[in-house]
């Protein structure tokens, strides 16, 4: 298992200046962005033994940090279709 965070910028290389441009002007993924930061933290800290938690709880939450990132996926192709 891997224990490495999951950052934005490692998960959309291609995308790094969307990121930076999406989260200071848009209010609605920067709010995506900030949840997922967090709850990608708590999963490392899981994962590392830094916090226990049980295993449902970790399971939670990469469930969500899945989520978000697919929300935050989907408003990045939105907005790389604007620019195109």
């Amino acid at each position: 298992m891997s224990h490495v965070p999951h950052e934005l910028h490692e998960e959309f290389p291609e995308a790094t200046e969307t990121l930076h441009t999406l989260k200071t002007e848009d209010a609605h993924f920067a709010r995506l962005a900030d949840e997922y930061h967090t709850v990608n933290r708590e999963v490392h800290r899981i994962e590392t033994d830094v916090e226990p938690a049980s295993d449902e709880v970790l399971e939670d939450l990469k469930k969500k940090r899945l989520h978000l990132k697919d929300q935050i996926a989907a408003l990045l192709a939105a907005a790389a279709n604007t620019v195109s």
